[in-house]
């Protein structure tokens, strides 16, 4: 009896202490609803007991929270907090306000456990759109494709149907406050809408059209609850392959001008997008599958009237929003012509490139981005590709923090779009060799994190930060927050490697470079032939010196100035001694997600290894630079030592990440081209890299001895033997050949003249071609050959616009589809009054072919066979008062 009294008792004190909550929302508006949603799951976890009304009745007795949109707000996604009557107020200046007002009670009532007895509380973030992007690529092209071309289908994207991993990348993306995600994808639009002029365009089968449709609704749809906005990215000028197939022309070609019937294919093919899908922008890149003289007529002929067409079938006036890339293309000129066409255009431009590199921007490229910004729509500011950052973990606060200011303060932008850190090619699964594998998105957490929480927010006081995150790693391994802070210390000291690295000594910002595999010591004393990218060193850090500046400058006793490579491998090898140090003293207070803290261990040793390894091959690369000037081998034996040492970082390097990492790329294509290419999938991991150094050693070292064992301190150097020449059949007009050896006037004038050539290039019959024509029409030809054959093209050393550019996969990411992206021969001939000229060559396989090449000068210096071994060189004919390069020495 006295224990049923103790029961009844314990009963009574239980009912009187129940925590009841109503919680009133708009249940017609998405947002509104998923907002209540979360803040309800939140307090029931915490013990109370919730109903959710419409309304709230006069007999309602609970604590109250009123969630709504309050017009008078004049901020898009504001929001308001605050108690009367104790009632809570959360009052949005829009749907998306209110929900993350909501959110924003649910992250108090987590971390108190009760709801606040008051609460007074405003906020709006900084950035209008806040997005990240997922990428429908692969890491390889699909068999008989080109690089984007990509169908949505099981086979080639199994993740796009996990309903599951939707959700939680979404639920990810509120978290954080983001609101936009970009879809990339060459040509989406034949996976996701048919035609019925164009019944043939479809490149799925009906039954993955279906599940397309399905999937595609269903992540708009859930999207739309958390406030995010989808767009579908896509790329000019592509088409389906059935397409192609049907009309006999190629899927892309940048030589193409524009079409009629593509034209009207791809306008139809956005208006029935548009009709199908109008909640969805559209993000158009112009460059790269076209010329840049076709953009403004593609543009506001084909893709805006595409989408004013889709309206008009919808009975719509409110145009959805189309963001212009700049990448490519001249976007002030088009937003200026097509502004008065279609008022709702954003802009978007690279950050920094295709990689991290800097929070102090400047050069031609802030240019760009200030002028875009200056017309008044939303620009956005793009961290692309992330190349010198990939595979090890990134997460410096610090740096991050700094980079947004810059987009604001420097750039002028007011949104964020936000790639992948790492596996952008392999996306969802990051490049870490586990299983089952890690999703890129758990992984790099604090990647998302760290950027969304200064788009919403940037101006943060930095010793708030440091509290903030060292509680964050506290949480996320089970640690006290001084050991959290020493894990964030390891993570902004190697946030400075990387991007310290690149912009002082890399060849280019974009995915052609993979940083973190190394550099080729070829490559850091004669980078030009391996084509600087124009503006990156002048746009993609502060005022600085390369290395060739600064061993110019040592050699003539000049002052520096700037940021010097002497410097930087200082920092870096201090930042990287600096995080170990700090990862070591976290260590032993690591109780939760030990796994995962002890990879995050192993990258920060992988950033230092690295930096040991780099700092030391700069140092023996200017050893090397000394001895160009003093022709002192003391100089050369001196960089040996260096160089051995680098090795024995290198192999540090390659013991850390041969169990730990499936790849350090994971665009593993022909596109990458640095240190070396990426051909068929190969050379992605530091193991294979090995050798290639070692040989880089060996070469040195057996140099040195020939230099020594020669009596005027000089070697012979081995010349490259005569290509062999191959007979083909020209099918075009242009069948008017010379003979290239010294005394040919390749353009028949007197400043064409041959004074100099490899000898590689003897015996090659060049084909002539009318300056005028070459600069008006570009240049074509057409030919028959029976077994595979390379076409030697010379492209001029210049930047000068009447002379054709080489390839640049910056630029145009097919532009290695024929092996033409390398030079074979750097300053291969030397003409009376005309620039240097570099080789190239382009693979055709047996057949009929043809090529097109765009408008400038270019020499076509005939056909070879395509299976004959030849060395790439710097052949070295330049000008009498120019510097030879010395890269010689390391083959």
């Amino acid at each position: 009896m006295k224990y049923l009294n103790l029961l009844f008792i314990f009963l009574i004190i239980s009912c009187s202490t129940e925590k009841k909550v109503t919680i009133v929302g708009d249940a017609t508006s998405p947002r509104i609803t998923f907002g209540v949603k979360k803040l309800s799951e939140t307090l029931s976890d915490k013990g109370y007991i919730v109903a959710v009304a419409d309304k709230v009745s006069k007999e309602n007795k609970n604590q109250i929270i009123v969630v709504s949109v309050k017009n008078d707000a004049n901020k898009k996604e504001s929001f308001q907090i605050a108690t009367s009557n104790k009632t809570i107020y959360i009052a949005g200046s829009d749907a998306s306000g209110a929900l993350y007002g909501a959110l924003e009670l649910a992250d108090r009532i987590k971390e108190t456990g009760n709801i606040p007895s008051e609460i007074t509380f405003k906020d709006s973030p900084e950035m209008v759109l806040r997005g990240t992007c997922i990428g429908l690529q692969k890491t390889k092209y699909l068999e008989g494709r080109g690089v984007y071309e990509y169908p949505y289908t099981p086979e080639n994207f199994p993740w796009f149907y996990d309903k599951e991993l939707w959700i939680q990348y979404l639920d990810m993306m509120v978290e954080n406050r983001l609101n936009s995600l970009y879809l990339w994808n060459g040509h989406p639009f034949a996976s996701l809408v048919k035609l019925e002029e164009y019944p043939f365009a479809l490149e799925v089968s009906d039954e993955d059209f279906k599940k397309n449709e399905a999937i595609f609704k269903f992540i708009t749809e859930e999207a739309n609850k958390r406030g995010i906005w989808i767009i579908q990215m896509f790329y000019n000028i592509i088409v389906s392959k059935p397409f192609a197939e049907h009309y006999n022309i190629e899927t892309q070609d940048r030589s193409r001008p524009i079409i009629p019937i593509i034209a009207d294919y791809t306008q139809k093919s956005i208006a029935a997008f548009i009709e199908k899908y109008p909640n969805v922008g559209l993000l158009v890149a112009l460059g790269e599958a076209m010329e840049r003289e076709y953009d403004l007529e593609w543009f506001t002929k084909t893709i805006i009237p595409g989408v004013k067409d889709g309206l008009k079938a919808l009975g719509q006036t409110e145009e959805p929003p189309i963001i212009l890339r700049s990448h490519d293309t001249d976007a002030p000129l088009v937003m200026e012509e097509a502004l008065p066409l279609y008022k709702n255009l954003y802009t978007m431009s690279k950050y920094t490139g295709e990689s991290l590199t800097t929070y102090e921007p400047r050069g031609p490229w802030a240019e760009t981005h200030r002028a875009l910004s200056s017309l008044g729509s939303v620009h956005i500011s793009n961290v692309h590709i992330l190349a010198n950052l990939e595979p090890f973990r990134y997460g410096s606060p610090d740096f991050i923090q700094k980079t947004v200011k810059a987009m604001h303060q420097v750039h002028g932008a007011n949104a964020l779009h936000l790639y992948p850190q790492t596996s952008y090619w392999d996306w969802p699964y990051a490049p870490d060799k586990t299983s089952p594998r890690l999703l890129e998105m758990n992984r790099d957490w604090i990647w998302y994190k760290a950027w969304a929480r200064y788009a919403w927010k940037d101006n943060r006081d930095r010793n708030d930060e440091i509290y903030y995150w060292g509680n964050q790693l506290a949480k996320m391994y089970g640690t006290n927050n001084e050991a959290g802070k020493y894990i964030l210390e390891a993570y902004e000291e190697t946030g400075e490697i990387a991007p310290k690295t690149l912009r002082r000594f890399g060849i280019t910002e974009g995915n052609r470079q993979t940083l973190l595999l190394g550099m080729f010591e070829s490559q850091l004393v004669n980078p030009y032939k391996w084509r600087v990218y124009p503006g990156f060193y002048e746009s993609c850090g502060p005022v600085g010196e390369i290395l060739l500046e600064y061993a110019k400058k040592e050699w003539e006793n000049e002052p520096h100035v700037g940021e010097t490579p002497v410097q930087i491998i200082n920092e870096i090898v201090a930042h990287g001694k600096k995080a170990v140090n700090a990862i070591e003293k976290a260590k032993p207070e690591v109780t939760e997600n030990v796994e995962e803290f002890n990879r995050l261990k192993n990258d920060v040793y992988c950033y230092q290894a690295f930096a040991n390894c780099f700092s030391e091959k700069v140092e023996a690369a200017l050893l090397v630079l000394r001895y160009s000037y003093s022709n002192d081998i003391k100089d050369l034996d001196q960089a040996l030592p260096h160089l051995e040492k680098s090795i024995d970082h290198y192999k540090e390097l390659v013991n850390l990440t041969k169990d730990s990492y499936l790849y350090a790329n994971s665009m593993q294509t022909a596109q990458r081209r640095i240190p070396i290419g990426g051909d068929d999938g190969k050379n992605k991991t530091w193991e294979e890299l090995l050798p290639h150094y070692e040989r880089e050693l060996a070469n040195l070292k057996r140099n040195i001895a020939l230099l020594k064992a020669s009596k005027d301190g000089k070697i012979v150097r081995e010349k490259g033997a005569a290509f062999k020449t191959v007979d083909v059949t020209i099918l075009s007009n242009n069948k008017k050949t010379y003979k290239l050896k010294k005394g040919t006037k390749v353009y028949g004038t007197p400043e064409s003249e041959v004074l100099e050539l490899a000898p590689e290039l003897e015996n090659l019959q060049g084909i002539y071609y009318v300056i005028d024509n070459q600069n008006k029409k570009g240049s074509y030809i057409k030919f028959k050959n029976d077994k595979p054959v390379k076409l030697v093209v010379g492209y001029f050393n210049t930047d000068q616009k009447r002379f054709l550019f080489p390839p640049s996969l910056e630029t145009n990411a097919a532009g290695n589809t024929r092996g033409e992206a390398e030079v074979i021969l750097a300053n291969a001939v030397k003409l009376k009054g005309l620039p240097r000229v570099n080789i190239h060559t382009y693979e055709f396989q047996p057949g009929e072919n043809e090529i097109t090449f765009g408008k400038g000068r270019v020499l076509i210096f005939g056909f070879i066979d395509a299976n004959q071994p030849i060395k790439s060189r710097d052949v070295g004919l330049i000008d009498k008062d120019d510097k030879e390069a010395v890269d010689w020495l390391f083959y």
